[in-house]
């Protein structure tokens, strides 16, 4: 049963792949909330429809986020409550709603979650790698020269890290890793829970040799294992994308410095040497 005395959000993490991954809960709340926001609402149909779930749905995604946010607000504040669901797994999660739940807590509003299936969780613990400590990071930027970028900023990170990323571009990320990172084990973890569920283990220049995957693809590579300080030049390529960023040269410096374990005085000097010559 919904609660009678407020208004909530209700947050509802839905099947990443079989549909009987669904919780009782979940298919509760979708029944009784006044509203269903959903990512896509023609694909969301799918699984309402399935469920004999016949709750009025409207549109919340990427792109009328700020405006359908200020119109959940308002079913809120009329007293209704409202169940916000993604195309797979859980809103928020490399998925939009993170700006409708600030408004939410802000005004006042119960948000509750209804847990559910998650693919980045089911790949890590199948995967073989360590799973203790981790970092979800999600889809790394579409443009290859800032996801190098991201990549050299994790190089030393000493846990797993889980990545999602669409099947025309997993060739080239793996690539890029294996440049960036080295040639670390790995994981790629596609379809999941689906019918052709499938699980490449091994090393990333292994993974490297795989083609024309298809699919939802997450990726997991093992973390940094030793303590490694990267060349001076790669430190002051550091500091010069953190620059063009907009940060002042010397929080660059400190920051970078303090990270890396080495005299910011000296990679200031080195900083100003390479811009005069």
């Amino acid at each position: 049963m919904l609660p009678e005395d407020k208004a909530t959000l209700f947050l509802v993490a839905t099947p990443i792949g079989n549909l009987s991954e669904i919780s009782e809960r979940a298919l509760n709340v979708l029944k009784e909330v006044d509203v269903v926001a959903c990512e896509d609402t023609r694909n969301s149909q799918k699984l309402l429809s399935h469920f004999d779930i016949h709750t009025k749905t409207i549109s919340y995604h990427n792109f009328n986020e700020r405006e359908s946010s200020k119109g959940i607000i308002s079913l809120l504040s009329e007293g209704k409550n409202v169940a916000l669901i993604s195309d797979a797994g859980y809103p928020l999660i490399s998925d939009p709603g993170y700006l409708l739940v600030n408004e939410a807590v802000d005004n006042g509003f119960d948000v509750v979650t209804v847990s559910g299936p998650n693919a980045a969780l089911n790949a890590l613990v199948a995967s073989g790698l360590a799973a203790n400590h981790y970092l979800f990071y999600g889809f790394l930027n579409s443009k290859e020269s800032q996801a190098r970028k991201e990549l050299q900023e994790l190089r030393l990170f000493p846990y797993t890290m889980i990545f999602y990323e669409a099947p025309h571009r997993i060739e080239k990320t793996l690539k890029l890793a294996l440049e960036v990172l080295g040639d670390r084990k790995a994981c790629l973890a596609r379809e999941l829970t689906k019918l052709h569920e499938q699980y490449y283990r091994g090393r990333l220049s292994e993974l490297c040799m795989l083609h024309d995957l298809k699919g939802e693809m997450v990726l997991l590579i093992e973390g940094c294992q030793e303590k490694e300080i990267p060349a001076e030049e790669e430190l002051l390529d550091l500091i010069e994308g953190s620059v063009q960023d907009g940060n002042r040269v010397k929080d660059a410096v400190n920051e970078i410095a303090k990270k890396y374990g080495v005299s910011k005085n000296n990679l200031y000097n080195a900083y100003l040497k390479r811009k005069e010559g």
